[in-house]
Parts: C-alpha cells; structure tokens; sequence
C-alpha cells in the first residue's frame, strides 16, 4: 500500500494538466473585463514605458566639474580713489574661477584707515556712556570698531556720549552710493565651462563643442538662438532670473544659474533687515616711515552658484530626474513586460466578478438553480464524468464550463 502510493505520487508528477474557464455571456461582464485589460495595457504602455522610461537602466551619480571665467574693465574716478581701473584680478572673488564666484559691482571705500584712537560710533549700543565709568579700559566694545580705552567722549548738541576706542581710524564710511560703483559690470561675460561624467555608462560630455575655429568663443553670446556657446552676458543672466541689474547692483544677492535656467535665490520682495549680499576686505600698505594704513573696502556684488543637472540620452531620451542618465537595457524591458502580462493574466485566470453569482437563483454557479427566466442552471460536473460531458450548454445569456481536451501530437 505504501509503495503503490509512493508510486503513484510520483507518476503524478508527470501528469499535464489544463484549467477550466467560464464563459459568461453577459455584456456587462464581459465590458468590466476588457476595461480593466485596456487599463493594464494603457498603464503599462503610457506610465511604465512612455513617462517613466521603464525599458532604461539608469545612472544618478553626475560627476561634475564647472570652471569659470569673468571679462571686462570698468573704469571709475572718485574724490577716494582718484582715476582707477578695475579688471578682473579686482572685482571676481575668488580668482581661480570655481562653481561659486562673487561678481563686484558696488563700493564703498574707507581709505588711509591706521590704528589709534577715535570716537565709536554712535548707532553702537554697547558704545553708548554719560560718563567715564561707562567705558571699562581694554574692554571690546559688542558689535562695535574696537577696543575702549576708558573715556566717554562728548560731541556737540549731542545728549550722550561715546566711548573712546583704540581702533583703525577713522571709523567706515556709512553713506551708501545711490547708483552702483561699477555700472559696466552689466556688459562684463561670463565664461562656464562644465564637465559631466557618468561612470556606469563610462560616458563623458563638455559643454564646449569641438570647433577648430578658435574665433568662435571670442564672439559668441548665448542667447534663444545659440544654446551651444559657453559665454553668458551678465545683465542677461541677471535679466533672465527677473531682475534688473541697476536693483540688484545696489545691494544684490544670490543668483543660481544652471544651464539654461537661471534663479534668484534670496527673496527679492523680502523686507528683511539684512538684505543683499556684502562683505569687507582691506589693502594694506606702508608710508615712508614705516607705519602701516590700509584702505577698507565693503563690497557688494552678486553671488553666481552654477548648479549641473546631467542628462544622457540612449534609444530615447531619459527624465530619470536632476542629474541622472539613462540608456535602453534589456533587464529592465523584460522585467516591466513580464509584470504587465502578469497583470493581463491575473485579470484572465481571477475569481469572477462578484455579479456572477447573480446570475442564477440558486446562489452557486455549478449547483442548482433557475434564472429568472425559469431555466435551469447548470448542474455540477459528477466525479469520473469525461470531459466531453462535463461541456456546459451555451444558452443565451447564460454561462458554459468548458474544459480544453488533451490531444497527442
């Protein structure tokens, strides 16, 4: 006995089988069914392959490296500085050129500052006194110039005093300029070259085209109609962000500039009590005597930070998101194809809708009941019944069980 069962299950193992299907002649039913087929397809079709570029492997690690270059003179004389030119080596901070680099278009200069003592200002709380005791001698005055040296200093109609500071004297100048500094900055050029690589696909790409006349980067101009030159106008760029450049020359800001598109990160209608975008920096010298002095220098200027979003196109173009590549790869096709026909066949080999067993009275479709016609339902197949009688009568508008016959070949 337990030979012949071990036999037999192993025999079994052997067996092919078919599956049964129900036919349901009803148009409602049978509308549900290719609705839902249409919608597998069109998901797979449209989302899948169309939006979301299912048939590509894709690369996000962008590898970057963005050089750049500023040009032009601006020429400026003022009662401070007399005639000067300004060239690049004064206005681009830092000078090597990198992804973020500090444009200068306004000054304000503070010139032939030494060390000794002067009044501190008087918008400085912490340098505010009536009388000497208010001063503590060495003591940094907060916020403030320089060191007190222990006296309160009086000025006239004034109704309080100020410390006396040990500082670079005199103290900065306050007074801001009404228009900007250096107004040619607006035709100054900016040149950014940018390379991007993308290691899984071993691909590399410049944005400098491989032209042999050399010409063509001294006169070009990016623009709508030339997306292939590397050189930007900077009152362009700044225009393109939605800012004009006598505003935004004055006090400035950030800009982001990734290639075509260019952002004014700080908030532009913001009203906050530090606006724009400044820093100091000083010269120092000697005179004949030995003594140092220094001309101070706070700069205002726009800030550019060049941001690179790499794309890469194979068969088809990918938006596989900001920095990210895509290219045709066989995996990912057979992996989303396999998914859709499994969905196809799910929809195929799935119970039947739950309006099925409706159909007949009786509450099951294989046992039995009438319609509302009167007709029988289909009785259930008997144990050891061949196939051939187990084959349902298609009446109208009723349901058939039908098995598929096993033929040798």
């Amino acid at each position: 006995m337990g030979q012949a069962g071990c036999g037999g299950l192993c025999l079994s193992l052997f067996d092919y089988k078919t599956e049964k299907y129900v036919i349901a002649k009803n148009k409602k039913v049978g509308l549900l069914y290719r609705l839902l087929q249409v919608s597998i397809l069109a998901y797979l079709v449209v989302w899948v392959f169309l939006i979301k570029k299912g048939y590509q492997d894709t690369d996000t690690s962008l590898q970057s490296a963005v050089i750049t270059k500023v040009k032009g003179v601006a020429f400026t004389n003022t009662s401070d500085l007399g005639e000067r030119l300004w060239d690049v080596a004064d206005y681009v901070i830092p000078p090597q050129g990198e992804n973020v680099f500090f444009v200068v278009t306004n000054l304000i200069v503070t010139p032939n500052q030494r060390q000794n003592i002067c009044a501190e200002n008087e918008d400085i709380p912490d340098g505010a006194c009536s009388e000497d005791s208010d001063c503590h001698s060495g003591e940094a005055v907060t916020a403030g110039n320089g060191v007190k040296t222990g006296r309160c200093l009086w000025r006239e109609n004034s109704t309080r005093g100020t410390c006396e500071i040990f500082a670079w004297c005199p103290l900065e100048t306050r007074s801001r300029p009404v228009e900007p500094f250096l107004k040619e900055t607006e035709d100054f050029t900016i040149f950014i070259k940018n390379y991007i690589r993308f290691p899984k696909f071993n691909f590399s790409k410049s944005n400098v085209m491989d032209a042999k006349d050399r010409a063509f980067l001294k006169s070009c101009r990016f623009g709508p109609k030339n997306h292939y030159c590397p050189i930007f106008r900077l009152g362009s760029v700044i225009r393109w962000a939605g800012s004009d450049f006598q505003d935004i020359a004055l006090e400035v800001g950030a800009l982001a500039k990734g290639q075509p598109i260019t952002r004014r990160l700080d908030n532009k209608l913001s009203k906050s009590v530090s606006s724009g975008y400044n820093f100091r920096f000083a010269k120092y010298y000697r005179d004949a005597s030995g003594v140092e002095f220094r001309t101070l220098i706070k700069a205002y200027g726009i800030r550019f930070d060049v941001m690179v979003n790499g794309k890469v196109c194979g068969f088809s173009c990918s938006e596989a998101g900001q920095g990210g590549a895509g290219k045709f790869s066989i995996i990912p096709t057979v992996i989303n194809l396999g998914s859709g026909v499994a969905l196809m066949g799910a929809v195929s080999t799935s119970a039947p809708p739950p309006t099925l067993p409706t159909l007949c009275s009786g509450g099951s479709m294989a046992g039995r009941g009438r319609r509302s016609s009167g007709e029988t339902c289909p009785s259930a197949p008997r144990k050891n019944q061949s196939w051939q009688e187990q084959s349902g009568h298609e009446e109208d508008g009723f349901l058939g069980v039908h098995a598929l016959p096993v033929v040798p070949r």
